[in-house]
């Protein structure tokens, strides 16, 4: 049985005959992947009672190590959002206890977040439970499946100029 995005390619073929619709085949399945992947993820999510944008957060607090902060100015860097976006999660966050504002110690403009001990007892919970579902999401492929798609969605990141900042 074909996939949902095969059939529209044969579609294609049949009415476009001579556009080249290959590109469909990759980033129409990435697309309906990530749809997928996404409702699948924030409902995971959603039963910890958080959003993907707090998992982002206190996640990337716990794996920055002790004492488990950063300067705003890091997240945003890190981030496609804008200030705004990361003030109010990080509102929303310090209201529910899983994050904290600490003023800079020589700079008050500077503020760094910091996870709270419930934020870390949140992340040390749901985040073998996340990695479990993403690794369900990914049953239909082996071991050495998974690394090459992962190796080759590595190179069209890079090629986008989607690298790590260092």
């Amino acid at each position: 049985m074909a996939d949902a995005v095969e059939a529209v390619l044969e579609q294609w073929r049949r009415e476009c005959p001579g556009l080249d619709v290959e590109p469909i085949g990759v980033v129409g399945r990435i697309m309906r992947l990530s749809r997928l992947w996404d409702k699948e993820i924030k409902g995971l999510l959603a039963e910890h009672g958080l959003e993907p944008g707090e998992f982002d957060i206190l996640s990337t607090l716990r794996r920055s190590g002790e004492p488990y902060e950063l300067t705003a100015g890091t997240f945003l860097k890190a981030s496609l959002v804008t200030t705004g976006a990361i003030t109010l999660r990080v509102d929303r966050m310090a209201d529910k206890g899983l994050v904290t504002r600490v003023p800079g110690d020589t700079d008050r403009r500077s503020v760094r977040i910091r996870l709270t001990p419930q934020g870390l007892d949140v992340i040390d919970r749901v985040l073998p439970l996340h990695l479990a579902n993403e690794a369900r999401l990914l049953e239909g492929l082996d071991a050495g499946e998974r690394q090459h798609l992962a190796g080759t969605l590595a190179t069209l990141l890079e090629f986008r100029g989607d690298t790590a900042s260092r």
